[in-house]
């Protein structure tokens, strides 16, 4: 039976973090003066291996789930990544199975990914402006390097493809309708997200949020849009398709209209703890019990009771006093 938690939402997504490393420093999630050469990342031993990941999955699509993303930090730095894919794709009742990266290595994974059974890719590409992408990603990549990626991505099928695009005022926010405009009519869906306070390090303030309907009203000015029915529900974002047939776009408003009420989304650290929210700041340890060795049914149970205490809702309460609060930091939580 699927459990219900205290506002009535059921367990449907699964976010499973592979590993807290990434090859870019960007500001609002890993920022270089913090996350330099003296950070200790999570060592491998702690880490939850393959079998444990897939074992979890199983339970939680007995419990609900049937879209299961993985993310990181770089999901692509984990070793032997496709292993991990090639079992999830075997278990039956996940439906959606699916990656978030930076696009740096899908060049040399693409074909590998699809193979091993990914459906589709989510790539982050914040601009594609060379000295704004430059100055986001911090490591000084360039452009071109994650628009091949998403052209091997493309081709190996892992589609529908979408980009992710994080909009911060005064830093990308005059490039949107450039993104937009690049891959009208291409088939990929880009995703514009407000600049959220996820963690404490990201220097995240309210006035460097562009939000939801300046996005959408900038892009209607030069590609006229009309919005569209939401997937299914629960839906994080905002769909809005080009008049001219061009394809869509989404907008991800956590900020200035949160979607709190529908969230079904339940995350897994890449040592084993359960989060069941993006803004949270404890988590559930999972690795203990799993090594400790509890049976199929105790962890059904324990995640059944979870989910069922959970009442998650920071984006509606979002305030002064709650932006005091610790929060678990982007990297280590994926998005």
């Amino acid at each position: 039976m699927t459990p219900r938690d205290q506002q009535g939402r059921r367990l449907h997504d699964l976010r499973i973090s592979v590993t807290d490393r990434c090859s870019f420093r960007c500001p609002y999630c890993m920022p270089k003066e913090l996350f330099g050469p003296a950070f200790e990342f999570i060592k491998r031993q702690q880490l939850l291996t393959y079998e444990e990941i897939t074992r979890l999955a199983r339970i939680f699509v007995e419990l609900g789930v049937e879209k299961v993303r993985l993310t990181g930090g770089e999901p692509l730095l984990r070793r032997d990544l496709c292993d991990l894919i090639r079992w999830l794709a075997a278990v039956p009742g996940i439906r959606d199975l699916t990656l978030t990266t930076n696009g740096l290595l899908l060049p040399k994974f693409a074909t590998d990914l699809a193979a091993a059974g990914l459906d589709r890719v989510t790539v982050s590409l914040d601009s594609l402006d060379e000295a704004v992408f430059g100055r986001m990603n911090d490591v000084g990549v360039g452009v071109d390097k994650i628009l091949t990626g998403i052209d091997s991505a493309l081709a190996a099928g892992l589609t529908p493809l979408k980009v992710n695009a994080v909009v911060q005022r005064g830093v990308n926010d005059h490039t949107i309708v450039d993104l937009a405009r690049h891959f009208h009519g291409s088939g990929v869906i880009v995703r514009f997200i407000e600049f959220m306070d996820v963690g404490t390090t990201n220097g995240w303030r309210l006035d460097t949020v562009v939000p939801t309907a300046e996005i959408v009203e900038r892009i209607d000015r030069v590609l006229p849009l009309e919005p569209v029915a939401a997937n299914y529900p629960g839906e994080v974002a905002k769909r809005h398709r080009y008049r001219d047939g061009g394809g869509e776009i989404g907008v991800i408003a956590s900020v200035t209209q949160p979607f709190c009420g529908g969230c079904t989304r339940a995350r897994l650290s890449p040592e084993g703890k359960l989060f069941s929210c993006l803004f949270a700041n404890t988590g559930h340890d999972l690795r203990a019990p799993l090594r400790a060795g509890d049976s199929d049914e105790d962890l059904r149970q324990r995640l059944a009771r979870i989910w069922g205490k959970r009442d998650d809702r920071y984006s509606e309460i979002r305030s002064a006093a709650t932006a005091q609060l610790p929060r678990i930091e982007m990297s280590y939580i994926g998005g």
